[in-house]
This record gives C-alpha cells, structure tokens and sequence, in this order.
C-alpha cells in the first residue's frame, strides 16, 4: 500500500464529502439557524415593544389615577361648599321664620295689651259711672265721698 496514494484518495473522500455537505447540508442548517435568529430576534423586538407598551400603559393608569383623584377632590370641594351654602341658606331661613314669627308674636302681643287697655277703659268708665252714680244718689257729703273714693280705688 501506497501511503500518498492513501492520503490522495482520503483527500478526495474528503473533498466530496466536503462539497456534498455544503451542497446539500449546510444550507438547510444556516436556513433553520436564521431562521431561528429571526424569530429570536423578532421575540426580542416583541418583548421590548411589550415592555414599552407596559410602561406607557403603566404612566397612563398613573396620570388616570391622578387625574381622577383631582377630579374626586374637586367633587369633594364642590360637595363641601354646597352643603356649607345648603346650610347658611337654611339658616337664613330659620332667622327669617324666627323673625316673622317674632314679629308676628309683636304683633299679637301689642294687639292684646290695646284690647286689655280697651277693656280696661270699659271697666274704668264703667266704675267711675257707678261711682258717681252712687255719690248722686246719696246726700252729699266729704266723708262718704271720701268713702265711695276709696272703695272705688280698690277695686280698680
């Protein structure tokens, strides 16, 4: 055996099983690999988009969420002031009733106080003719005049 006869033909087995790999072979490989690097790469892409997506998402709920807790606060004010002017406006009214009702009550009171003058007058003019009615029909005299007088005070 020849040993560079040996390697020779070594040499070709190789040659063609070189060239039929890379014929044959090799690409369906660096087919399969890049297209494995594509969806990887895509995968990756997709996860930063992703993650953008998440942190914008995550900044909008944070400026909703703000943006409704103002809006609550401004309800909250709003609902504060008009329970404050509900209640001034209720207490005006129940000043204003009191008054009326105070005024009224005046009123009442000054019309009972002319009545009982008026009633007064009638009792007084009503003693007075009794008393000079009585001074007339008996004789007159400073001591029962004196008397009826007193009488007639008594019983006003």
């Amino acid at each position: 055996m020849n040993l560079n006869a040996t390697l020779f033909a070594q040499i070709v087995v190789f040659g063609i099983l070189w060239w039929f790999t890379m014929k044959f072979v090799w690409p369906p490989i660096t087919k399969a690999l890049d297209e494995r690097a594509s969806k990887i790469a895509d995968g990756l892409a997709a996860a930063d988009k992703a993650k953008l997506e998440l942190a914008n998402a995550n900044k909008s709920v944070q400026e909703q969420l703000a943006q409704s807790r103002d809006e609550i606060a401004q309800r909250l004010a709003d609902a504060e002031k008009r329970a404050a002017a509900i209640v001034e406006e209720a207490k005006q009214r129940a000043s204003q009733e009191a008054a009326k009702i105070v005024a009224d009550a005046k009123a009442e009171a000054d019309q009972q106080a002319i009545q009982a003058r008026e009633a007064l007058r009638e009792q007084v003019a009503g003693l007075a003719v009794k008393g000079a009615e009585q001074i007339l029909r008996r004789e007159v005299s400073p001591e029962v005049h004196a008397d009826l007088l007193s009488r007639l005070k008594s019983e006003l």
